[in-house]
């Protein structure tokens, strides 16, 4: 009966040992994440989604409803139909591009932080390696520069929204309603130079112009701008996390070369001492 308790005593703490083993060895794992290169890519990812997304929708709802309502002559807005389509290619390439961008730079991340050092133990930095680091900062920065241009871009078309919005709230209001001079209440988008100055009607007054505030086109459109407004701040913000990242560990794989160099020095300068010792014991023995 004695040997049996015992056995089972030693699987028992076997099993333990196991547990603890994979429970350590997960612990090891999480702590091996660069959490900050995971939560910018996350951001970055959605930002840009968002962006991609709504700012595609939101194009073509515009073009539907410039030719139904304020350019009735296609040659008017062929050349804003073209570029719109263009910006539309040009989406597809951004969103593209910066998925293949996000996941390099998590990886860069996976690979630079001193969560790995400590994890797989010491590691020897490359010149290489210091140069692509180097330069996935010199990228993220012209990167961060241009999405603020984008970013700024796109505020663009929810200002031009908003005042179509605000004057059918004007013409909608107690105070204008029912009166004569909500005929004279008009939007001329020919101003804001999207179509020439010759388009015709070019201008919406009145009850006309608060019915294209109640289409689904309008609505809609208006809406997708301000989520895409939104995405490009979200992935500036994401960019200048990412910035902040690679600046660290730039600066750490440099600090780690410095180190590197001083322990090559100090390995070979003992390797010498040990030689000279050895061949100083040889010596003595030989004499005697």
């Amino acid at each position: 009966m004695k040997p049996t308790m015992e056995t089972a005593a030693e699987e028992n703490t076997e099993q333990s040992q196991e547990r603890k083993g994979c429970f350590e060895c997960c612990i090891k794992c999480l702590g091996g994440v660069p959490y900050a290169s995971l939560v910018a890519t996350i951001l970055c990812f959605s930002g840009v989604a968002l962006f991609c997304g709504c700012g595609h929708v939101a194009l073509a709802g515009t073009v539907a409803i410039l030719e139904q309502h304020f350019s009735t002559n296609t040659s008017d807005h062929a050349l804003l139909s073209e570029v719109i389509q263009l910006m539309q290619y040009v989406i597809y390439g951004i969103a593209s591009f910066f998925f293949l961008y996000g996941i390099i730079l998590l990886a860069e991340g996976f690979y630079t932080t001193s969560a790995v050092k400590e994890l797989h133990g010491e590691f020897k930095t490359t010149a290489c390696g210091r140069c692509i680091s180097g330069m996935f900062v010199f990228l993220t920065y012209v990167l961060g520069v241009a999405w603020l241009g984008v970013f700024g871009f796109s505020a663009v078309p929810v200002f031009m929204y908003y005042n179509i919005w605000s004057t059918c709230e004007v013409i909608k209001s107690p105070q204008t309603n029912g009166t004569a001079g909500v005929e004279q209440i008009c939007v001329d988008i020919r101003q804001y130079g999207i179509i020439p100055w010759n388009a015709f009607p070019g201008k919406i007054c009145g009850s006309a112009l608060e019915n294209i505030c109640n289409t689904n086109e309008f609505y809609m459109s208006y809406h997708l701008f301000i989520v895409a407004c939104a995405g490009a701040g979200a992935t500036v913000i994401a960019l200048i996390h990412f910035l902040m990242i690679l600046s660290s560990n730039w600066a750490y794989l440099k600090d780690a070369s410095k180190m590197q160099a001083y322990q090559d020095i100090k390995a070979k300068e003992e390797q010498e001492l040990q030689d000279i010792q050895s061949r100083s014991k040889e010596q003595l023995n030989s004499y005697t």
